[in-house]
């Protein structure tokens, strides 16, 4: 008998978990120091800070390629995920199966804008940077200006079937990426998938651009401190990088070929919001609208999920929205669910964070320990949330909303549980 859902789909579980933040590298890595309440936050050392008005960051520094440009960080970041993930699932190393990239959108790194300077072709435009291209004669500025590379790279390396998806959905890219994965395997159009989330692009660059949108904390003395999601004090959100993998199948091939059930995806829920490129929609319609959907597609009540791992940027607008939207989904029980933010500790991974995001609250229900939200010291009273302040929880969990709301407009929440339907 097949193992379907409440609408009669396959229902999805998790096989393989991999990850790499500021906080270390690999699941035992980062869980230790994530439920320890440890800051992977910390002063810029990569490139020159001068005139800047954030000087802090959760790069991830110890990776060779963290000095070779964000496309080569962002591919060994999702390189390292995709194989942790692929060997908990116990497939040899190929994955044999569709693969949902998400990653940054993809500009020319400065070493290789150096290269095409020093060209020294004269003119403006594209027309001046197609002329030094051609003569610069290096054959590896073409792919590294596709968007599509990275994902290429990993599909010949891992056997990835078909043609492999990138996509950037912003800061919720790396749940679409898992709720894409999902809804192919629902879709009968294959029996596993490999979902990433990868983001190697703290560059000068993005500080300068969320600066100016006024986005980011400017906490520059205490890095570790300066994250502080639904504290009245809290003043931006702190940019940090990472990468997280998924290996997804549906249950029947899971438990035929006899693999670790880590968890199952319940339910995927997507709306956007078309009010401002940056802003969120006032009423918090859309979020509202992302998270419902998210639990009716799982065939859950509200009243069944036992923690929400929030989107929790500490930036003050983001924040003082997710608490709305939460409030008009579960009503006054949001006062007492576990609500806590991991980007407290390892900043806002951007791309990644989705799938970061749904790696931490798969580990959440097997562990039985829920993260805290750290530099919790001076709560906000128009948010009354349970954050689990500074310290973890040791929690029976059995179901969780794992929400991403991205820049301009796009709201992905995940609903994922410990045990099959």
């Amino acid at each position: 008998m097949k193992m379907t859902d409440h609408k009669g789909r396959p229902q999805v579980a998790v096989t393989g978990l991999g990850i790499v933040t500021s906080l270390g590298k690999g699941k035992s890595d980062n869980w230790a120091a994530l439920t320890s309440g440890k800051s992977g936050i910390h002063s810029i050392t990569r490139f020159p800070l001068d005139h800047l008005s954030t000087t802090i960051a959760g790069t991830v520094d110890f990776l060779e390629a963290s000095d070779k440009g964000a496309g080569a960080l962002t591919f060994q970041l999702a390189d390292l995920a995709a194989a942790e993930a692929i060997e908990q699932a116990g497939l040899d190393g190929r994955i044999d199966a569709p693969l949902f990239l998400a990653s940054p959108p993809v500009e020319i790194d400065w070493n290789a804008r150096f290269a095409l300077h020093a060209a020294g072709v004269e003119g403006e435009g594209c027309n001046r940077l197609l002329d030094a291209a051609r003569r610069a004669e290096n054959h590896d500025l073409f792919p590294a200006s596709q968007f599509g590379t990275i994902a290429e790279q990993l599909a010949r390396k891992y056997g990835v079937r078909g043609l492999p998806i990138t996509l950037s959905t912003a800061c919720a890219s790396g749940a679409t990426a898992i709720q894409l994965a999902t809804e192919a395997i629902r879709r009968g159009e294959c029996e596993r998938a490999l979902a990433i989330g990868a983001d190697g692009s703290a560059t000068a660059e993005a500080l300068i651009r969320f600066s100016l949108l006024s986005a980011l904390s400017t906490q520059n003395e205490r890095p570790e401190k300066a994250s502080k999601p639904f504290s009245k004090d809290r003043d931006g959100f702190v940019l940090a990088e990472g990468g997280a993998a998924l290996v997804l199948e549906s249950l029947d091939s899971a438990l035929s070929r006899g693999a670790e059930i880590l968890g199952i995806i319940r339910g995927c829920g997507e709306r956007a919001d078309d009010f401002h490129r940056t802003r969120s929609k006032p009423d918090g319609s859309p979020a509202i609208a992302a998270v419902s959907a998210a639990i009716e597609d799982a065939g859950m009540r509200p009243d069944e999920i036992g923690y929400v791992n929030a989107h929790g940027t500490s930036t003050p607008e983001n924040d003082k929205m997710e608490h709305m939207s939460l409030s008009a989904v579960f009503g006054e029980r949001i006062r007492h669910i576990p609500v806590s933010s991991n980007k407290s500790m390892i900043g806002h991974t951007l791309s990644a964070a989705g799938a970061v995001e749904a790696v931490f609250s798969i580990l959440t229900m097997r562990e039985g320990v829920i993260p805290p939200t750290i530099n919790y010291d001076n709560p906000d009273p128009a948010i009354e949330l349970d954050v689990v302040p500074n310290v973890a929880r040791q929690a029976s969990v059995s179901s969780v909303l794992s929400n991403s709301f991205g820049f301009g407009g796009q709201n992905t929440c995940l609903v994922m549980a410990r045990e099959p339907v």
